[in-house]
């Protein structure tokens, strides 16, 4: 089966002297370079009517109307998997993801991914880019995550998420006591000798991040924060970056920090949370097909809540605390 799509958007005069393979990758970020590239090449995406080569430049201001043909994702085999669904409707569907899946499936992680189990749940969204894939969360983050069901959906949400219009916030445990809450406004980017990392560089692309304090403990600290932009592993970056790292996180956590006269079962606790403390507890988005304002929010995962007991019990029985 395939699907054909008619979209339009016009140049933002900001995008004046860019590549048009460049500003088509901008306006339409739901689909990949490499098929937008391919529907240039074919003549499925016009400026001002006229067919024009990847390379050519931009001069602000120009209409560019995409006509193409959307076909399923072949390479992609549904699988069945208990997916924990909140909400679902004909156009948009909110899952709780746990820690240890993969949104989407990559290099050594062909199967068993999120897609495999939304293309089992909904066939008809292999007719969608990514199945309706919109925004990820690391493989062991928790919690919500919106996914499209329809291309008029996807584009809807698509904009949201670039005009900051949709609301994620996220709760963590961090190594250190925080003395307040704050803002991270650091760019990010690739790291420059491990290309795995991101981290915060000087020519990356802007990054905003949001941060309040629920409870402090001895060592460390529970925070809810909101996200203005959604760069790859941004929470994790940024709060390394401020020097509070989140518990558990095995590529930018460094060493676990300890206070002193730490109980043996405490230890235990912070090394044995091999993922990093982190859960997307709150989604607030404009429904695409309603235009309501509609929002939802799931509790804290088990091990999550079990490692906050423990750091509580420890609290307390420290008097210096």
């Amino acid at each position: 089966m395939s699907q054909s799509i008619e979209l339009e958007s016009r140049v933002p005069s900001e995008y004046t002297g860019k590549r048009f393979d460049q500003i088509v990758a901008l306006l339409f970020p739901e689909y990949s370079r490499s098929r937008l590239t391919q529907w240039i090449k074919e003549g499925a995406i016009l400026v001002d009517g006229k067919v024009l080569k990847p390379r050519e430049k931009m001069y602000g201001g120009e209409n560019i109307k995409v006509s193409a043909v959307v076909e399923d994702m072949e390479i992609h085999e549904p699988e069945e998997m208990d997916l924990d669904i909140i909400y679902e409707d004909d156009d948009i569907l909110v899952v709780n993801k746990p820690a240890g899946l993969v949104v989407h499936p990559a290099v050594g992680n062909r199967t068993g991914t999120l897609l495999n189990g939304l293309l089992f749940h909904f066939p008809d969204i292999a007719q969608v880019p990514r199945a309706g894939i919109v925004h990820r969360l690391d493989m062991d983050t928790t919690g919500l995550m919106v996914v499209a069901k329809t291309i008029q959906a996807q584009l809807d949400l698509v904009g949201q998420l670039q005009d900051r219009s949709m609301g994620r916030e996220y709760e963590a445990i961090t190594n250190g006591v925080m003395t307040g809450g704050g803002c991270v406004e650091e760019a990010m980017g690739r790291h420059a000798t491990n290309r795995l990392k991101m981290a915060v560089v000087s020519i990356g692309k802007e990054a905003v991040t949001h941060y309040r304090l629920l409870e402090k403990f001895r060592a460390h600290t529970h925070i809810r924060l909101k996200l203005e932009t959604g760069r790859t592993h941004q929470i994790r970056v940024h709060m390394a970056h401020i020097n509070y790292p989140l518990v558990g996180d095995q590529t930018y956590g460094g060493r676990a920090r300890l206070p002193k006269g730490i109980e043996e079962d405490t230890i235990e606790a912070l090394r044995g949370f091999k993922r990093q403390a982190l859960h997307a507890k709150k989604l607030e988005l404009w429904h695409p097909g309603t235009g309501e304002q509609i929002s939802w929010e799931v509790p804290l995962p088990e091990d999550f809540e079990k490692l906050l007991a423990v750091l509580q019990q420890d609290a307390k029985g420290h008097e210096e605390y």
